[in-house]
């Protein structure tokens, strides 16, 4: 019998979670005849089996291992790796689950105590156990950024930057012509302690698989905003309120740490500020590991001084929300949905002097969806609680909003969109205004509903080198064939616009207050037979003395006064 060839032109995704609903992502793509699981998260509204990704669509329910050629995981939120130890140890998968290296480290941390609130604290049996989370970590292997990973002949895989929190990545899946971009989460704006999300430029997929949890929302200023926030948590302890801001262990935190303590700096304030037990020890941990997923502020000031080491927020003492007068307490988890922060909130929701504020999306189902939602009486663990404390939403969820969804898909302009991630009818809103300003067909299939996509062949033409030189020749302005020149590259938030800006030799942008640095990457892959690592890092140290010399490369970045424009390539 002839070898079968594979289907190259034809795509399926189906997801298993995450469609037209936000929990348990989990998306089945299957490409040149190559089936690919991206993400596999739990559902925090569920307590039952409705929290797993619906994996008997999969060979009928039996083992996995056959029918997939690899795994690939985003990031270490609950809700994109929370099934991962079910579905590689109970369900049955022996093949690769790739990931960042920070996801890595940080994911079977996450899991582990999220097995300890359901088991040890709530008493459920029907559990994955530590042993399974070792055991299936053991099958992650980590990726660097714009690494070309060759899962087999056909297929390879790609992660880019995408912002949201520590080493969340979007992942390129390509066969031959045809690729999938599939984003995750991502935040196409840099935030206080993380940079914005970006792809290599020329990256054009076949489909763009696209999170739309904000598709109707554009945010406003977030300096307004932050100024909101500061304003309401001062009130409120200066009335001897007592705050609760639930968050997750990484991320959010952070972002809102950073703003209050520079905040109580500034204003002299001594009400304690408390987190959660361990959050700091935490991050500290893995932001001075991982330095380099940071954005330029952050690595700019990491030699000097950690930001993540705080004067004024300390680590939540034993009995400390019992404790008489005002205070503000950052508490996991971010969705009251279990933990201390839920049982804080049991404590401090009957008092209208005291406050929460909610920074972030809230799964349908769980305690926190419905104080958002004002709901004034709420059942917890079997018993009804008034909800007298103020309540305020304030989204400094680190989610692309609409904007940065358009200006995703207007860079990598595929052929074909997806939503998932997202509410069904926020999702038509965006649907339309794509297909009306980009002439793209785009998808929003719900769990189990199967998206056939024909894919446009493609065609690369080579043009020869002396056909280009002599086009350039032909015009009449020299200033475009060589003007070589100092420049800033400032990026206006408000109008959406790249500009340069030419500066002198001695002068620069990056100084102005008004002015934020960002990462501008530029990539250029150069093949050689060998490479002296140790003699290229010798020659690196000017530019960087803190640079990491490993066994397959140098990680570094320019310190200090040694800004990426001021590199040279010589011919």
């Amino acid at each position: 019998m002839p070898e079968k060839v594979p289907d190259i032109k034809h795509l399926k995704i189906v997801p298993l979670g995450a469609g037209q609903d936000v929990g348990r992502s989990c998306i089945l793509i299957t490409i040149g005849g190559k089936n690919v699981m991206v993400d596999c998260g739990m559902h925090m509204g569920y307590q039952d089996d409705r929290r797993f990704p619906d994996f008997s669509y999969i060979g009928g329910g039996g083992r996995l291992t056959d029918y997939l050629d690899c795994v690939i995981i985003s990031h270490f939120h609950l809700d994109h790796c929370g099934s991962l130890p079910h579905m590689s140890e109970i369900v049955g998968y022996d093949g690769p689950i790739y990931m960042t290296y920070p996801t890595k480290a940080i994911a079977q941390v996450l899991l582990e105590d999220y097995r300890k609130v359901q088991c040890d604290i709530k008493g459920e049996t029907n559990f994955f156990t530590s042993d399974d989370i070792k055991n299936c970590m053991k099958k992650c292997i980590g990726c660097a950024l714009h690494e070309v990973i060759q899962v087999d002949d056909q297929l390879s895989i790609r992660a880019f930057y995408a912002g949201h929190v520590l080493g969340a990545a979007m992942f390129e899946i390509r066969v031959g012509d045809h690729s999938v971009l599939y984003t995750g989460d991502y935040n196409m704006t840099p935030d206080r302690h993380l940079g914005a999300a970006r792809v290599l430029p020329g990256v054009r997929p076949t489909v763009l698989i696209s999170e739309s949890t904000y598709a109707t929302t554009i945010r406003d200023s977030k300096r307004a905003r932050e100024r909101d926030f500061l304003r309401k948590v001062h009130e409120s302890v200066m009335k001897g309120g007592k705050v609760i801001i639930p968050v997750f262990a990484l991320g959010r935190a952070q972002e809102l740490c950073i703003l209050l303590e520079s905040y109580w700096e500034r204003m002299a304030l001594t009400v304690p500020i408390y987190f959660s037990q361990g959050l700091a020890e935490r991050a500290n941990q893995y932001y001075r590991l991982f330095i380099s997923w940071t954005n330029e502020n952050i690595k700019k000031t990491f030699v000097e001084r950690n930001m993540f080491e705080f004067k004024h927020i300390r680590p939540m003492e034993k009995g400390c929300e019992d404790m008489p007068g005002p205070q503000v307490l950052f508490s996991t988890p971010g969705m009251l949905h279990g933990g201390q922060s839920l049982k804080v909130f049991k404590k401090w929701c009957s008092d209208p002097i005291n406050m929460i504020i909610m920074p972030g999306y809230c799964v349908a189902g769980t305690v926190g969806a419905k104080v958002i939602n004002g709901e004034k009486r709420i059942e917890i663990d079997g018993k009804m609680h008034d909800i007298r404390l103020g309540v305020e939403y304030m989204s400094f969820s680190a989610h692309a909003d609409a904007k940065g969804i358009m200006q995703l898909i207007r860079q990598c302009e595929p052929q074909h969109v997806m939503f998932v991630h997202g509410e069904a009818e926020k999702m038509e809103f965006l649907k339309g205004k794509v297909e009306k300003e980009y002439s793209v067909p785009v998808h929003m299939p719900a769990n189990g509903e199967t998206v056939s996509i024909t894919a446009h062949p493609k065609l690369d033409i080579q043009v020869p080198m002396d056909q280009i030189e002599q086009s350039l020749n032909l015009d009449p302005n020299p200033a475009k064939q060589r003007c070589p020149f100092v420049a800033d590259i400032v990026y206006d938030q408000e109008t959406d616009t790249l500009n340069v800006m030419a500066t002198g030799d001695n002068e620069s942008l990056v100084d102005d207050d008004e002015c934020m640095p960002i990462t501008l990457s530029l990539s250029e892959i150069i093949r050689g037979r060998q490479i002296d690592w140790k003699r290229l890092a010798k020659e690196l140290l000017a530019f960087d003395p803190h640079l990491q010399h490993k066994d397959d490369g140098i990680e570094m970045f320019p310190w200090g006064d040694h800004r990426a424009g001021e590199w040279r390539r010589r011919e």
